[in-house]
């Protein structure tokens, strides 16, 4: 009796059960190579599957899908890494900035204290609430 020629079926993997597979073995590698199909392996009277069948190209690209994942999962932590040096060393020089603007504004107003005693200008009144934060750190 002839065995008729497995058909891809469009969609879902074929489901063959592991009897089948063994004497079939060579057409189903065949069919996954020519038309991309997934063949489905069972137990003989169970429907769970057990392996596949699978196109090399598919099989490929998992894995490949795997080390492009790893690989980029990589240089994403290593970026992390130099973003978080590059704002730590922008947040240090930003400090020592403040600190420079501070001590230089605290001699300005030092001088301008010595020049002109506090509270008879109303103009460095104000100007002197402006600055309070700044002088006060």
């Amino acid at each position: 009796m002839a065995v008729p020629a497995l058909t891809p079926d469009a969609g879902r993997p074929r489901s063959v059960p592991l009897r089948e597979a063994r004497t079939r073995f060579t057409q189903l590698v065949a069919l996954a190579e020519l038309t991309d199909t997934v063949t489905v392996l069972t137990r003989d009277g169970d429907p769970r599957p057990v392996a596949a069948i699978v196109p090399a190209a598919a099989a490929r690209t998992a894995a490949q899908a795997r080390a492009d994942a790893d690989r980029l999962a990589a240089v994403t932590a290593g970026w992390a890494r130099r973003l978080d040096e590059a704002h730590r060393r922008g947040a240090q020089r930003h400090a020592a900035e403040l600190r420079a603007v501070t001590a230089a504004l605290a001699e300005a107003w030092a001088e301008l204290d010595r020049r002109v005693p506090p509270g008879t200008d109303p103009a460095l009144a104000r100007l002197r609430a402006a600055h309070t934060d700044l002088l006060a750190g």
